[in-house]
C-alpha cells in the first residue's frame, strides 16, 4: 500500500478512536486492535502529528499515581473524519472500476 495513503488512513483511525470520548495511548491501541495492529511508537508519532496540526489537544491527568496524557479531538479533527468519509466514497467507486473484471468472472 502507498505509504502516504496508509499514513492518512492511520491518522483518521486514531481520530475515530477518540471521536466519542477522550482517551490515552494504551486505550487507543486496545480500541483499534480488532481492526488494525498499531505499535506504540507508531501511535505516538501519529498523536504528535495530529496535535501539531490542530486536530487534537492533549491534557495531562494523574491516574494511579502516574501522569497520563489524554487526547481530545478538535473541530478540525472531526472535520478530517468527515472529509475522509466523503473522499472514501470516491475511492470505493475507483475500486469498483478497477475490480470490475474480477467481478464479471
Amino acid at each position: 500500500m502507498d505509504i502516504q495513503l496508509k499514513r492518512g488512513l492511520l491518522d483518521v483511525c486514531v481520530l475515530a478512536a477518540i471521536k466519542n470520548e477522550d482517551s490515552y495511548g494504551y486505550q487507543i491501541i486496545k480500541d483499534m486492535k480488532p481492526y488494525i495492529e498499531l505499535s506504540e511508537s507508531t501511535l505516538y508519532t501519529i498523536l504528535k502529528r495530529l496535535e501539531l496540526s490542530g486536530m487534537l489537544t492533549v491534557r495531562t491527568s494523574e491516574h494511579g499515581g502516574r501522569l497520563r496524557k489524554y487526547y481530545h479531538i478538535t473541530k478540525a479533527g472531526l472535520g478530517r473524519i468527515e472529509d475522509f468519509k466523503d473522499g472514501w466514497r470516491e475511492v470505493m467507486l475507483i475500486y469498483q472500476f478497477v475490480t470490475r473484471e474480477d467481478m464479471d468472472r
